[in-house]
Formats: structure tokens, sequence, C-alpha cells
């Protein structure tokens, strides 16, 4: 729905009064391509004459079409770009039988009839209505000077019925200018929406892509969770689980050697139970970092990024700004980034600290603008030796086992439209660069 007030509307029919104004120099700009065009297809049977206008016309639809894009995208009309043109065949004939200058050709010749005949009227209903309101007055001044001329409509008295009619219908007349605006723009706003970004088949073509993308992204993003679940139960079983059987079957043996022999017996079992714990504990805190720990949820990136880097062994700086706080008004990013967004962290530093050799690491994480909305962008660094391969976890060297890091993340990214860049020359330093949109799906 649309909520901007008629008093705002009639103010932005102003604007769109002077696009057509404009209309008056362009126009007989686009008259020359247009013109080029007309001449060179009809000297074209006559031994091929034709056709050096037909490509000189064919460069000078392209810069105006340019110039119209940007035009009607000031005016508010989004257009798109028609994107690359990719057929068969030698490069002059792509570049001949393109057919996007054709199609924009179209909106050049509404722009050089109707843009005129609109511009014009504006122009002269603009003019009329500024002289209606200015005239009386101007002629009252003129009258009452020595030797001034003379107003047909009342005297130098004061303001008579003539006057103020005059007065009325330019008042009407600068009333009514933007909303005439707005009607003889339709023409130029629809042709060029239509004609001067993708074609059909483009834009089909596009759609296919775009759909294929994302069953193939799905797919692997299904694939990579049922991959991750599967790791984190083969971590639990192989892990903490047996751990915690060897604590149990400790603090049994502990219990029956405290019942038959006493305190001094059981304290080397006790002993041993201690440790089984403090190794069940730190192997529980490493299968934890595949799951999105409370605190994110809780305190947002900038509290689980910090205490992800507080049990990383190597030093690692955290530099958050203030747009990705979760205390912003505007709101933190959707729950699917945040958690995409700290497992990127996540498995960038155990790489890290696992195969980069580095003695520092740096993340970052920021707001930047987008075409499409806001993003969040995460970049880990650090100085390690470099060398990662695509088929390597960030981080990892030239002599590292080659994992399925990277790869999960990278289908994880895909899943919501993000993109993920690795960085790693012989001898570092490496970087990670993951892009993700700010409400990449899911509901806080």
């Amino acid at each position: 729905m649309n909520t901007t007030s008629p008093l705002r509307r009639w103010a932005g029919g102003w604007w769109v009064a002077a696009h057509l104004v404009t209309d008056l120099l362009v126009g007989l700009w686009h008259w020359v391509p247009l013109l080029l065009l007309l001449l060179g297809a009809a000297l074209v049977p006559l031994a091929g004459a034709g056709i050096p206008l037909l490509l000189l016309a064919r460069v000078l639809l392209d810069a105006s079409a340019a110039l119209e894009r940007s035009r009607l995208r000031a005016l508010g009309v989004p257009v798109e770009d028609p994107g690359p043109w990719s057929r068969p065949g030698p490069w002059w004939r792509r570049w001949l039988l393109d057919p996007r200058p054709w199609r924009s050709a179209g909106h050049l010749a509404v722009v050089a009839t109707a843009g005129l005949v609109g511009g014009t009227v504006v122009l002269v209903l603009a003019a009329t209505g500024l002289a209606a309101v200015v005239a009386p007055s101007l002629a009252r001044w003129t009258s009452a000077a020595p030797g001034g001329l003379s107003w047909p409509w009342g005297s130098g008295g004061p303001i008579g019925a003539p006057d103020a009619v005059v007065g009325l219908t330019g008042v009407a007349l600068l009333l009514l200018v933007p909303l005439l605006a707005r009607v003889l723009v339709v023409p130029e706003t629809a042709t060029g929406a239509a004609l001067l970004g993708p074609s059909p088949q483009q834009r089909e073509a596009a759609l296919r892509e775009r759909v294929d993308t994302l069953t193939s992204t799905r797919e692997r993003a299904v694939d990579s969770v049922e991959e991750e679940r599967r790791r984190i139960e083969r971590d639990l079983h192989d892990g903490p689980q047996q751990r915690l059987v060897s604590l149990s079957l400790q603090l049994g043996m502990a219990r029956r050697a405290l019942d038959r022999e006493g305190p001094d017996a059981a304290r080397a079992l006790l002993e041993s139970a201690s440790s089984s714990a403090t190794a069940a504990i730190a192997d529980m805190r490493r299968v934890a970092r595949g799951v999105a720990p409370p605190v994110l949820t809780d305190r947002g990136l900038d509290a689980a990024v910090s205490a992800l880097a507080a049990t990383t062994p190597v030093p690692v700086d955290v530099e958050v700004s203030p747009d990705v706080s979760a205390h912003r008004p505007a709101g933190r990013p959707s729950a699917t980034t945040e958690a995409i967004a700290y497992f990127c962290v996540s498995e960038a530093l155990t790489n890290v600290a696992k195969h980069a050799g580095a003695s520092r690491a740096l993340v970052q994480l920021w707001q930047e603008a987008g075409t499409s909305g806001p993003r969040l962008r995460v970049r880990v660094q650090d100085d390690g030796r470099g060398g990662a391969r695509p088929g390597d976890g960030p981080g990892a060297g030239p002599g590292a086992e080659g994992g399925s890091g990277l790869r999960g993340l990278l289908d994880r990214v895909a899943a919501v439209d993000g993109r993920l860049a690795v960085s790693s020359p012989p001898g570092g330093p490496t970087v990670l660069d993951v892009d993700l949109p700010w409400l990449g799906g899911g509901a806080r």
C-alpha cells in the first residue's frame, strides 16, 4: 500500500516534470541514432552501403540506452542492465545481431516523439501558469511607473476580479503540471521497463539458471547437514561416550575399593576418574564447536565469536563493528545468517590452530551495503604459511590433509545466496572472506 502523502506525491511530480523537460534536449539527440538506423537499413540493399551507418547507429544506440537507463533510475523506475549476450558465431556477427540495441531503439523512438510532446506541454503549461501568477503584480508595478505600460485587466488600483481570475488560473495550472506530468511520462516509463532491460528469453534463461543453482545448493546443503549430524554422532560415540563409560567403571571400582580396602586404595582410582572426567569435558567442547552455542542466540555474534577466540590455542584478535552488535536498534542479522557466520569462524580458527602454523589470527565482522539489502561480511586472517587448497579447510597449509570443512562451508553459504572466497598464497597470509545476506532466512 502506498503511504506517500498527496503533498509529497505532488512535489515528486515536479521531478517527473523536470524529466519530461529534459526530454526536449535528450530526445533531439536520440533522433541521431534513429535516423542513422533508418538510413543504414534503407541503403543496405545498395551493395551494403548502409552497413557502416548501421555500425555507427549500433554504437550510438548503446550509449543512448545507457543514458536512458540512468535517467529512468533517477526517476525511480527500476531498470535492470540487460546483461551479456551470448550467441555462437564470429564476434562481428554476435555484435551486429545483438537484439539489445535494436530493442532499445523502440524506447528511444518513444522518447524522441512522445517525450518531446510531453516535455513541450509541461514546459508551456508551467511557463503559462507562472506568467499568470506573476503578470498582474508586474503589470500594476509597470503601469504605476511614469510612462509605464497599461494592463488590459484591472488598473493600478486595488486588485480587481479580472486580476484574481488570472492569478487563480495560474495557480491552477501550476497545481496541474505535476499531475499531468505523471500521466505524460507513462509511455516512456512503460517502454523503458520493457525494452531497456533483459529480454524475455534472457529472463527465462536467468530464471532457469537460478532454479538449477538453488536446487543444487539445496541438495548440497542437505547433504552437508546430514554429514555434520553423522560427524557429531561419531564424535560423541568415539570420544565423550567412551570417556564417560570409563569414568563410570572407575568410580564403581573406587567405591568397591573404598568399602574393602579403605581410602588409600581408592585414591588412585579417583585420580584416574578425575582425569577421565577432564578428558570427557575437553571432548565435549571439541564436539560442541560444530553446534551453535547458546551464547550465540542469547548475546549475538560479538559474544559468540569472542568466546570462540578465547578457547583457540592461537592468539586471536576480534574486531566487530557496532552494526553487528546484538544491541543495535535496527536489529541483528537473521538466526540463519548468524549461525553460518559462526560456523565459518569456528571452522577457520580450527584449521588455523591445526594446520596453518600461525602465531596470530584476526577475525573481523562488519555490515556492508548491497544492491538487494545489507550484507554481513566475515573475514578470518592468519599469518601462517599459506598454501591452502579449495579441498582443504581454511587455513590449511600445503602439507595438511585434505578435508571437507571448506566444502561444507561453501554449501552452507551458497544455500543462502552468500559467497565464500579463500586467498592463501604460499608463504601466507591466508584470508577467508565470507559475504552473507543480512536476512538470510529464518526468523529469530
